[in-house]
């Protein structure tokens, strides 16, 4: 049998790292494949969503096996007996491969811990776990710090060398500040930040710190998960800390209006993502998104932006946008597709939210963005506070202008109703389709609690058309979904 060296091997599993299933037969080959599969397995564990109390359990049976004599002793010497019958040490230090720590999983892990004799102990039984994790002989790319974690788990260790090669960290605005404020002076080379402020948008220097403190940091999401926006001055310290950065940052989420014009010193940035859905009532009387210049932006995502914002936005980027995605903004006069049509000449990306009486002006889009292969449109009421039939999304018109005027490039689309797309329109639109490069198709309907057994036949009416065009060939791959609404 023709040996493989271990590089060899190595390589083959890194392309199958996201195939557990795979890589647990790889396990069984020989030891030499068993040696290589291990370390890969064991990069990340949590991402195998135990889901289950007894999966827990044999997890976390494996990492108590890795405890010390010394730790063993010390639990029994505090009444906790984990060990009732003889054990064998793993054949393998499992934890030295860990690579993506993840606290809560842990914390929660430990939680449900099934030796109920030791409940009220269980904090000395976290401790003991979190030393094995957190010392010299470990070394994680990516952290992840649960809201309420314990600054004892940090106090009690003293070693967060462990933490020196943070390439990705993620907490939120309810983490103790000193824990952030020591990982500021260790880990200086986080690239991807993640902070969900979502409690009581108070001030957490130690975010900020942290932020100032990065040499490469690339990517930032700032996601407010709080109904309440009222402390400018900290989303002020957040926004200037970012300057500190603005040579590395290229990837950026903001949920909120920005305070100060932060953005344009984002001189590298090339994916913006404006989530205004709190702050949007705040933008006529303070915009600084009007006055920002994005010059290499390449892709823009945004949720309730006025369309003069967006606009605005689109000119700035001097053509080099390949990727838009706008959801839930106003009735438009027509100058956001206009300035798409003008300024993205090299889009090949595009979700929008649109209306009937911007139908026109979105014919002329599809002329002009030749390099368009992918397409969601969500159908919106001409008027949604004033509902009647004759405000509905027309597809019919939809469905003949990309008949008319796709690129021949376009070929994806996903489709969004609020209301029923007729069984017939479908079916013209793919009859004329025919002759043309097989698209993919996804549809998203809603259907009424009420009427479901409606919705069921015209369901069926519909994938039995779509599966027809699928069998001719107009259609390669296809994918229907409904949402309940009562």
């Amino acid at each position: 049998m023709l040996k493989l060296n271990k590089d060899v091997i190595f390589l083959i599993l890194e392309e199958l790292q996201d195939d557990n299933k795979s890589l647990y037969s790889c396990l069984l080959v020989n030891r030499t494949w068993c040696e290589t599969t291990v370390p890969i397995l064991w990069k990340n564990p949590a991402r195998q969503y135990y889901s289950t109390n007894n999966a827990y359990n044999i997890l976390l049976n494996v990492i108590l096996l890795h405890l010390s004599e010394e730790s063993r002793n010390n639990l029994k010497y505090q009444g906790i007996n984990l060990f009732m019958k003889p054990y064998q040490r793993p054949l393998f230090n499992y934890i030295s491969f860990w690579r993506h720590l993840d606290l809560f999983f842990l914390e929660h892990m430990i939680n449900v811990f099934d030796t109920y004799t030791v409940k009220s102990k269980i904090f000395i039984i976290e401790d003991e776990i979190f030393k094995l994790f957190i010392n010299g002989n470990t070394n994680f790319v990516s952290l992840f710090i649960p809201k309420l974690l314990n600054p004892r788990i940090f106090n009690i260790l003293g070693n967060e060398h462990c933490f020196s090669g943070l390439e990705y960290f993620y907490c939120d605005d309810n983490t103790n500040s000193n824990i952030l404020e020591r990982l500021a002076k260790i880990s200086t080379s986080i690239e991807k930040l993640r902070v969900d402020i979502r409690y009581n948008d108070v001030d957490n220097p130690g975010i900020v710190e942290l932020i100032e403190g990065q040499k490469n940091l690339r990517d930032v999401k700032l996601i407010y998960n709080n109904s309440y926006l009222n402390n400018e001055s900290y989303r002020k310290s957040l926004e200037e800390s970012l300057i500190k950065c603005a040579d590395t940052i290229q990837y950026l989420r903001i949920d909120w209006n920005p305070v100060t014009n932060f953005l344009s010193t984002l001189v590298n940035l090339v994916s913006l993502d404006l989530n205004l859905r709190l702050t949007h009532l705040l933008l006529e009387t303070n915009c600084h998104l009007e006055k920002v210049s994005l010059p290499v932006l390449k892709i823009l995502r945004a949720q309730q932006v006025p369309p003069k914002v967006l606009a605005s936005l689109i000119e700035s980027t001097k053509g080099h946008l390949i990727e838009i995605s706008i959801l839930h903004q106003s009735v438009d006069d027509g100058k956001l597709i206009r300035t798409i049509c003008k300024y993205c000449p090299n889009l090949c990306y595009l979700k929008l939210s649109i209306f009937t009486k911007s139908l026109t002006e979105f014919e002329n889009l599809l002329i002009s963005c030749q390099f368009l292969n992918e397409l969601e449109i969500i159908g919106s009421y001409n008027n949604i506070n004033n509902f009647n039939f004759n405000e509905l999304f027309n597809w019919d018109k939809l469905f003949s202008i990309l008949t008319k005027s796709s690129p021949i490039s376009l070929f994806k689309f996903k489709f969004f109703s609020a209301w029923k797309i007729e069984s017939e329109s479908i079916r013209l639109f793919l009859d004329n389709w025919r002759d043309r490069y097989p698209m993919l198709l996804q549809l998203f309907l809603t259907k009424n609690k009420n009427m479901e057994q409606l919705h069921q036949q015209q369901h069926q009416k519909l994938e039995d058309i779509i599966e027809h065009y699928k069998k001719i060939g107009v259609i390669k791959k296809y994918y229907i979904d409904e949402v309940l609404i009562f």
